[in-house]
């Protein structure tokens, strides 16, 4: 709850100016923006949570020798762990499943309300859009020239279909509209060619109806994307992606990945907090608390290092997920193999 003051406090400073510009109520802004980013708050520092609230309680156990009389009474140094690791794990499960299902739902009441008014005429967010060239099908290619996602009103469309490395069709339109009753794409003054070992053929209509295996929100850039979408969600979107031949998807699969990497965190952050302060020493909470947090940093900096490596480099996302994990892995065995038992 400490956190969750502290950091509504500096985000609702910062974007002061920003919530007198809506003409907004308190509620209003709390209802649409809050709900969304307490969540997101949430899932973003819930493992330096648990990390802070172990090391926190179990140096003032060691301090006042309640550790010791535990060991001394015939209880092993791995029971004593047993209660961490179940306690971990539980909280592990409720950020796996927020992380996958409820989380998004609340990136999305942020994410809604920051483009409505936070970032309003952001090019980022909505007007045009230039030289679109994706793949809608395994052999089939679209391209678009200008895309207005106000209107959702395409110029200079093309579509190629191959078969065996071999243009079969080309269609070329003009416009190109989204039917928002038919839920279908209308083309205007068509010209089509089909193409086989013998002859050409070609067409022309005024208007055609045309189904593309894609819609509106597909052409437009959204940065929240990754964020609000539920893991199920996202991860059809990634396959979609990939048959079209999209590039830049590894942000998309590093925030797949860490989706579940992230709950297995909290299981061996709570192991190296118990096992650190589980230690009496001079300094008593406020040592273990610095280390603590000194390990929670270089974790953190880990983390935003191997994501870098895995979006702007050759890292696969896999590893980028999961590769602070296993350095930690060999940090909790080390602190393991020193502590006291």
């Amino acid at each position: 709850m400490l956190f969750t003051v502290i950091a509504v406090a500096v985000d609702s400073s910062e974007k002061t100016d920003d919530f007198v510009k809506t003409g907004l109520s308190t509620s209003e802004i709390i209802t649409e923006y809050y709900f969304g980013f307490v969540p997101f708050i949430w899932g973003l520092l819930f493992p330096l949570f648990v990390f802070i609230g172990v090391i926190y309680f179990t140096s003032r156990m060691a301090t006042r020798s309640e550790i010791v009389s535990i060991l001394a009474s015939g209880t092993s140094f791995n029971r004593f762990l047993r209660a961490y690791l179940v306690g971990g794990i539980l909280l592990g499960v409720v950020l796996w499943y927020s992380n996958r299902y409820l989380i998004p739902k609340a990136n999305g009441i942020r994410s809604r309300f920051e483009m409505e008014y936070l970032k309003k005429g952001d090019p980022s967010t909505g007007g045009y859009s230039s030289k679109y060239y994706m793949r809608s099908d395994s052999n089939t290619y679209i391209g678009i020239k200008y895309y207005d996602t106000t209107t959702k009103r395409a110029t200079g469309f093309f579509l190629d279909r191959v078969n065996s490395d071999k243009m079969i069709y080309n269609l070329r339109a003009d416009i190109l509209q989204w039917d928002t009753v038919k839920k279908n794409w209308v083309l205007t003054n068509v010209v089509a060619r089909t193409i086989d070992s013998m002859k050409e053929t070609v067409t022309t209509r005024p208007t055609m109806t045309i189904n593309l295996n894609i819609k509106p929100e597909d052409l437009r850039h959204d940065e929240y994307l990754k964020d609000k979408l539920s893991t199920p969600q996202l991860n059809r979107y990634i396959k979609m992606e990939e048959i079209r031949g999209s590039e830049g998807l590894n942000t998309l699969k590093v925030e797949a990945y860490r989706r579940t990497a992230t709950p297995f965190t909290v299981v061996l952050l709570t192991l190296i907090g118990a096992v650190i302060a589980s230690r009496k020493t001079r300094g008593g909470s406020g040592l273990h608390l610095a280390i603590g947090i000194a390990i929670a940093a270089i974790f953190i900096i880990s983390d935003r290092f191997s994501t870098v490596f895995a979006v702007k480099g050759h890292l696969p996302p896999l590893i980028a997920a999961w590769l602070p994990n296993i350095a930690f892995l060999l940090v909790a065995l080390y602190f393991y193999k020193k502590a006291p038992k």
